[in-house]
């Protein structure tokens, strides 16, 4: 018989719900994407957690109200990684409704969202390569099964989603970066600024992106900003970035050659930037790889995904207790089915 879950996403600045089946029917999803948060280029933790307390409530009516609550088999909600305040609030909701409703309660890492989702638009088998490129996190794991991941390479300072926001912010746009740099970028010439491309041609799958941010700022000081430059420098940073990603990817897969993957996800927010899709498409094909991507609605933060490892786990009775904490760090290396 199909599961249904009842999901929470709290952990940055989209408050989220959605219900969804094991037979993978979305019954209902409702999100609200925070705008007050532009005034500050960034996310700011007490304007987030405030949020998630005035609009969590009302989010569950109208994601709920042709579902009974006895109807459900789980609750699910993010408790981590991310931002305490609203992991917190998340969290609290949860619980109080899987105790009053009688309903296991299952703790999602918010990583482990990213990952399983592909496997609810594609069938995915594992074990496969996944590359996360969100807001918070950028890194390549291999994926072996629920609860299992073994990371290959990580960022060794801004995640890509920080990088594309700081950039936005050096030119003056708006927040969040990365929809309005990729926009900019289409009538841009991407060969017209040359950033540095950190770590390539070096072993290992690890990156760096502060570097570029700073080559950035250092142009900006120099140049004359009008709306043409703009356009330039946006479409030679995502040049760069490309470089970057495809340079660590074919590192990721020759040291996989001997554990004959053959499928890569790429998920996350980042993973929403069609320019970045096409040149990550062109590598992993190049690689012999079968390459995933989410529908850019579940690529950034959303409840479906969470929803959606909540069966996943439950289907494998990965239950927690509810004393689970929130966790502002959780790297899903660590998970081992928390």
């Amino acid at each position: 018989m199909d599961k249904i879950v009842l999901a929470i996403e709290t952990s940055c600045d989209e408050t989220a719900v959605a219900v969804v089946k094991s037979n993978k029917q979305v019954l209902s999803h409702e999100i609200l994407s925070q705008q007050e948060h532009k005034v500050y280029g960034g996310v700011f933790p007490e304007v987030a957690s405030r949020a998630h307390m005035d609009n969590l409530e009302h989010l569950i009516k109208q994601a709920m109200k042709d579902i009974k609550f006895h109807d459900l088999d789980a609750i699910a909600a993010t408790a981590g990684p991310g931002l305490i305040g609203g992991l917190i609030v998340g969290l609290m909701m949860a619980k109080g409704i899987a105790s009053a409703a009688g309903k296991p309660f299952i703790a999602i890492n918010h990583l482990e969202a990213h990952a399983l989702v592909v496997r609810l638009v594609y069938t995915v088998e594992f074990p496969f390569l996944l590359l996360i490129v969100s807001g918070g996190h950028c890194q390549f794991l291999i994926a072996q099964d629920i609860g299992k991941y073994t990371q290959l390479g990580t960022t060794l300072d801004d995640s890509l989603g920080e990088t594309f926001d700081k950039v936005a912010r050096v030119l003056g746009l708006q927040y969040p970066g990365g929809p309005i740099v990729e926009s900019k970028a289409l009538k841009g010439d991407g060969k017209k600024f040359n950033f540095p491309r950190a770590l390539t041609k070096r072993s290992g799958c690890d990156f760096s992106f502060s570097g570029i941010k700073t080559s950035v700022r250092n142009l900006v000081q120099k140049i004359e900003i009008n709306e043409e430059n703009i356009c330039d420098i946006c479409a030679s940073f995502q040049e760069c970035i490309s470089d970057i990603l495809i340079d660590r990817i074919n590192n990721a897969c020759s040291m996989l050659e001997s554990l004959k993957i053959q499928n890569f996800v790429v998920t996350g927010g980042v993973a929403a930037n069609n320019f970045l899709r096409s040149r990550i498409e062109e590598c992993a094909l190049q690689n012999n790889l079968n390459i995933f991507f989410p529908p850019n609605n579940l690529c950034t933060d959303n409840a479906i995904m969470v929803g959606w490892a909540g069966i996943e786990r439950l289907q494998k009775n990965f239950i927690n207790s509810l004393d689970f904490p929130p966790k502002a760090k959780w790297p899903l290396e660590s998970l081992q089915n928390a």
